[in-house]
């Protein structure tokens, strides 16, 4: 039997690229977002091997539903991949929107955080489990205007780092990918669909692809 991979923010950038390429290596996938169409999308191009969820990674109870309705083989999860993520506006922290500063956190870290909890009954009887958390190089170093991102990004690696410890003993292995650049709907989304500031962002020089990533991803899941 594959391994069973499961992918949040699958629909979109890093996570529909890495839902293909594990994919196309043999790996079994559960697919989470919040558009079913792109997620239809999904499962008439890949097969019977993907099963999908549809749920936001910030409302607790639904992603304690969906984990608790996955269907055999499915339900034995051997690689959780917490990639679900966004970030909302640039502003300074005088003039920040309140509502970007939840949608970041709560995504960004209580996502990650509910999504582990529910899977690590399931990880945890896996003979070869791994939590791979898609984080940044805003969790590195700070820049004007990404105040509250760069906040967020800087507590998955913390959290990253936490869990690993917690994990040790228990042979869940534990890591992350913290990408530069990558274009993907990431500015259009932060900048709220303005797209000649989005495009103006990658201006200058040529930014990772979502593929690149996610061959991040297969080299990390390999070693």
């Amino acid at each position: 039997m594959s391994k069973t991979v499961f992918i949040t923010g699958a629909t979109s950038g890093i996570g529909r690229a890495t839902t293909k390429l594990l994919f196309d290596q043999g790996y079994q996938i559960v697919a989470c977002g919040r558009r079913e169409d792109r997620l239809r999308e999904l499962r008439e191009e890949l097969g019977e091997r993907i099963h999908t969820l549809e749920f936001d990674v910030r409302n607790r109870e639904a992603v304690i539903a969906a984990v608790a309705s996955l269907p055999a083989p499915f339900n034995q999860v051997d690689v959780l991949i917490n990639n679900a993520g966004n970030a909302h506006g640039l502003d300074p922290i005088q003039s920040g929107n309140v509502d970007d500063w939840d949608a970041m956190l709560d995504i960004n870290v209580k996502g990650l955080l509910y999504v582990t909890k529910a899977l690590l009954p399931a990880l945890m009887k896996s003979e070869n489990p791994h939590i791979l958390n898609i984080g940044s190089t805003a969790g590195k170093e700070v820049y004007p205007g990404g105040n509250v991102y760069c906040a967020s990004k800087h507590a998955v690696d913390a959290l990253n780092t936490g869990i690993r410890m917690d994990l040790n003993g228990t042979g869940i292995r534990v890591g992350t990918i913290h990408p530069g650049l990558v274009e993907t709907e990431f500015s259009m989304v932060r900048f709220k669909g303005d797209t000649a500031r989005a495009t103006k962002v990658y201006q200058g020089y040529t930014p990772l692809t979502p593929e690149d990533v996610a061959e991040s991803v297969w080299f990390a899941l390999n070693q």
